[in-house]
């Protein structure tokens, strides 16, 4: 099919033809025997970056989110989310049955949630209750439609944390793009939390590869977690030259991928069968409801993808659409078009 629009995810985007030269002439080592200099000159990176001691290389965002989880908890602990937290929704139970810990959710718009609910939700200090132990902060935060926390929102937590003796985490897959869209540095964060995740394959562009970063002794302890979970890589340079490439080239173009977004939303919000507010739109992520008219969110991102415009349902009635480096503003309006087609309403004179 020609010129398809893969909304789907940021997950697809594929190394640029320079990525791949810096692949191919990485030097590498081994890494778990610790001596990969490109591994090590990513996590260096990393931890400078976020204002941390150390980092640590992973395969994905799941295996750092629940090597933090791990490396942070016993098991009969309980971590303080929301809801529409990735680490409970999309890692496949991973808190309880890897890490032994319980889930307590908090509420709060479009996942992000107020100091004092995280304050109400610690268990008491007693033998029938688990023990509150870690906050996870999930920022973008993916079932919230890619919403971005306030600072002051992570810094009355860490206060919270610290009445309470909580370790605080950043699930930071799309930390970039909050940061993008925020205006801020990642220690602007990163400086109120324990740890935080980053992903590397979603906006940033690189095929494989997630990190996190933490005190010296949180990391060391994460290493061996890593090993545990089926981690370890060897002469996984190759995948960290991806990454620092990433690091270099593509953070600034994040702003790009915010723009299309906007764009994308402005236009189908104009569509009758097509429910969502544009101004809810503050990354990369659009999540928009399909009304009855247009059949359910499964036929109507069926008759899409027909037409070459691929996205995902969310829930009973919505769909997701995520802009990404290998979109560009003419595939945004290309897609716009089809919306208009498979909508039933005319195309602009």
């Amino acid at each position: 099919m020609a010129d398809i629009v893969d909304l789907r995810s940021d997950t697809v985007t594929k190394p640029s033809d320079a990525m791949r030269r810096v692949i191919a002439e990485a030097e590498v080592g081994d890494d778990v025997l610790g001596d990969d200099p490109t591994v090590i000159r990513l996590q260096e990176s990393i931890a400078e970056l976020v204002g941390m001691s150390a980092a640590l290389f992973v395969p994905s965002g799941t295996m750092a989110n629940q090597v933090a989880i791990r490396s942070a908890t016993e098991p009969g602990d309980e971590i303080i989310c929301h809801k529409f937290t990735h680490s409970y929704n999309y890692e496949t139970a991973g808190p309880a049955a890897l890490c032994g810990c319980s889930m307590r959710f908090v509420d709060g718009p479009r996942g992000v949630f107020a100091a004092q609910d995280a304050e109400d939700a610690v268990q008491p200090h007693d033998s029938h209750y688990p023990r509150s132990r870690m906050i996870i902060i999930e920022n973008t935060n993916n079932n919230g439609g890619g919403a971005v926390w306030p600072i002051d929102n992570v810094v009355a937590l860490r206060a919270v944390a610290d009445r309470h003796q909580l370790h605080v985490h950043i699930d930071g897959a799309r930390l970039l793009n909050a940061c993008a869209a925020a205006e801020c540095e990642p220690r602007e964060y990163t400086q109120h939390v324990d740890s935080v995740s980053l992903c590397f394959s979603k906006g940033l562009g690189a095929p494989v590869g997630s990190i996190v970063a933490g005190a010296a002794e949180f990391i060391k302890r994460a290493h061996r977690f890593r090993k545990m979970l089926g981690g370890g890589m060897r002469q996984s340079g190759l995948l960290a030259a991806a990454a620092l490439y990433a690091l270099d080239n593509n953070v600034q173009r994040l702003v790009q991928d915010h723009q299309n977004a906007r764009r994308l939303a402005e236009r189908i919000a104009e569509i009758p069968g097509i429910q969502l507010d544009p101004a809810d739109v503050q990354t990369n992520i659009v999540v928009f409801e399909v009304s009855e008219q247009l059949g359910t969110n499964h036929e109507f991102v069926d008759r899409m993808y027909q037409r070459g415009v691929w996205m995902f349902t969310v829930g009973r009635s919505g769909v997701r659409a995520v802009t990404h480096m290998d979109v560009s503003r003419e595939q945004i309006d290309r897609a716009v078009n089809v919306f208009r087609e498979v909508c039933g309403a005319p195309q602009p004179a």
